[in-house]
């Protein structure tokens, strides 16, 4: 826990994502590693799965192409060990959907993810009431599954997740699946509000953000802002996806601090 208490100590912090495997593998491992050292405070870590429900047409693509390329739950695992091994110090925490990990073991998931230096979990299609047996599987790491919430969660989930959350909490801006959007959602800060009146973890905002200008805004309110699609349509668009990496790191990072 310790890296990701370290990166909320100056707020906001940029949160983007990025798949393991996209265009290949080798290249989103140098990708992750630019956006870690031009800006990012706090790297997602994809995980590619062949029903992503939660996300829209570019980061569905962009796994797609990293499964028929053949990369595993496996390599994610290892591509965050490879990043250690590199001088990667920020948080990198994996985000993935529940049946790979089971596939994969549970137990074992963890416990290599751990071994890699992951620092926490962010499973988009496990809501708490089938979350026992990962949460149980944890009780050797101190590695927390972060709590997602969205402007649909009914008032007594929304304070019973919140007041168990660890390590920061995913707050869901839009309903719908990801994608960028073109503005800040209305009531969104009224939203944060409600969220932070039952925690005191880090409350970080996706879902729609896109610009610089954007994430300022969102920025204003939350204690951090995380960018999935947009992020992966710039570099997956470039001739040099790794430059484009620093430089999209580069402005979002201006553009929050």
């Amino acid at each position: 826990m310790n890296r990701l208490t370290n990166a909320f100590q100056k707020k906001p912090i940029f949160m983007p994502y990025f798949p393991v495997g996209y265009p290949d593998l080798a290249t989103s491992i140098d990708v992750i590693e630019a956006l870690a050292k031009n800006g990012a405070d706090l790297v997602e870590v994809g995980l590619s799965f062949s029903d992503p429900l939660a996300d829209g047409p570019v980061i569905q693509h962009a796994t797609q192409t990293a499964l028929e390329r053949g990369v595993t739950t496996r390599d994610g695992i290892q591509a965050v060990a490879e990043l250690r091994q590199r001088g990667v110090e920020i948080p990198l925490v994996l985000m993935g959907y529940y049946n790979p990990m089971l596939a994969y073991g549970l137990e074992r998931f963890i416990r290599d993810a751990a071994e890699a230096g992951a620092d926490g979990f962010i499973i988009p299609d496990l809501p708490p009431e089938e979350s026992a047996e990962f949460v149980g599987a944890l009780h050797a790491t101190p590695l927390p599954l972060i709590t997602m919430l969205a402007p649909t969660t009914p008032a007594e989930r929304m304070e019973s997740s919140a007041r168990n959350a660890q390590g920061f909490i995913y707050l869901v801006s839009v309903t719908g699946v990801t994608g960028a959007r073109s503005g800040v959602p209305e009531g969104l800060e009224a939203l944060v509000a409600r969220v932070r009146e039952h925690t005191s973890a880090p409350v970080c905002v996706g879902f729609g953000i896109g610009t610089p200008e954007q994430a300022k805004a969102v920025g204003a309110v939350a204690d951090g802002v995380i960018v999935g699609s947009a992020c992966v349509r710039e570099i997956g668009q470039s001739e040099n996806p790794v430059e484009a990496a620093r430089q999209f790191a580069g402005r979002f990072r201006a553009a929050l601090r």
